[in-house]
């Protein structure tokens, strides 16, 4: 399959992870942003089979795991109303709010539905006229687009009773934040291909100018990753902070305009919260006051929510790259995904959940020189 096949060649792969081996002289530090690369990395032993001196940190590029508490039970608040059809992806109904999630609601009698497509929620309400619809739209600036084109779309063909549940953040604003704490040891960044392929690299070059850090436009198969690692690797030994696109056959430099265009017209940027983080300036957006109608928490008037965190779940810290998910206490004892305590070990992209799911209870050094598994 083209794409596929080609950039999981254990053969090309190798002659990858030997250039890194060549090059690297000291130890250095990467972050990955997107959870998708999280699950690539650790399902392939990426980390394991590179050199000892080049660490992978997992950031926060988790859609589901930074969507913060308050806004999960706005969700579980709204979703439980008797007028309500709440619909969302599937992997947002197992996020534990405060007490309980959204499977829950459903158990009791909430009207949750899975789509696959927030234009299948926009559907159901025109299908519904007597009933409030509501998708939840979360996620990073992939997603973002297509929940502002819905939001358009009820807009221009009178679909009053739609709305969307907004909870979404910006990748270079939390870049911003992790280089500024105090404790920061992030030297370079993987970026997320597929918010590049949206957005451009335009908002890149200033922060890797600023910070000094080299910035890299990475896929999402072993090889992608591996060619990130060399490229970033590369950068950090002659002392140069660039950003480099090495996702060109799906990132252009000016991303999608039409994508853009649709996102200035729907959304305003805002202050955003995110789960284990905190409150992270210009990191999000929210609904235009043109489109004030549609949006959710406005309409079923959500405010004052208190909430709680389980005090033995560590996610933030891992969201930070602070922690390793299997430094964790709680980490496959009494949080499995079967009884998360954090969005990190419930969602498909969440670091934890990658721990766990490929076995990586402890993590060592063994099978370094083994042949990559891809």
């Amino acid at each position: 399959m083209k794409y596929i096949d080609e950039f999981q060649d254990p053969e090309l792969a190798r002659r990858l992870l030997d250039d890194i081996h060549s090059t690297v002289t000291r130890p250095w530090a990467l972050m990955e942003v997107c959870g998708g690369q999280t699950h690539t990395i650790i399902r392939h032993g990426i980390d394991q089979l590179l050199p000892e001196q080049v660490e992978l940190i997992h950031g926060p590029g988790c859609p589901v795991c930074v969507t913060p508490l308050e806004v999960i039970d706005k969700a579980l608040e709204i979703a439980s109303r008797p007028e309500v059809i709440f619909c969302s992806f599937g992997d947002m109904l197992r996020v534990p709010g405060t007490g309980r999630d959204l499977f829950q609601v459903r158990s009791e009698g909430g009207d949750v539905r899975v789509v696959y497509s927030p234009l299948d929620a926009l559907r159901i309400a025109r299908q519904n006229p007597d009933r409030e619809v509501v998708f939840f739209g979360i996620g990073f600036e992939t997603t973002a687009p297509p929940n502002a084109m819905t939001v358009h779309q009820a807009r221009r063909l009178g679909i009053p009773n739609f709305s969307l549940l907004v909870s979404h953040v910006r990748v270079p604003p939390a870049i911003e934040a992790i280089m500024s704490a105090p404790n920061c040891r992030v030297q370079a960044f993987l970026a997320a291909g597929h918010v590049c392929s949206v957005m451009g690299v335009g908002e890149y070059p200033e922060l890797a100018e600023r910070f000094r850090v080299p910035i890299v436009v990475t896929g999402f198969e072993p090889l992608d990753i591996l060619e990130g690692v060399r490229r970033t690797v590369l950068q950090l030994e002659r002392g140069e902070h660039t950003v480099d696109n090495a996702y060109a056959r799906a990132v252009r430099p000016e991303g999608n305009p039409a994508a853009q265009a649709m996102l200035e017209d729907v959304f305003e940027v805002t202050d955003r919260a995110w789960r284990g983080i905190g409150v992270i300036p210009d990191s999000g957006w929210r609904l235009s006051p043109k489109y004030r109608d549609h949006d959710a928490e406005y309409r079923f008037s959500v405010d004052g929510i208190q909430t709680r965190e389980p005090a033995e779940c560590r996610s933030g810290e891992v969201l930070q790259g602070m922690l390793k998910p299997h430094e964790c206490e709680a980490f496959g004892t009494v949080c499995t995904p079967r009884t998360p305590l954090g969005a990190t070990m419930v969602s498909s992209e969440g670091a934890c959940a990658a721990y766990y799911l490929y076995r990586r209870l402890d993590i060592t050094t063994a099978a370094r020189e083994a042949s990559p598994v891809v």
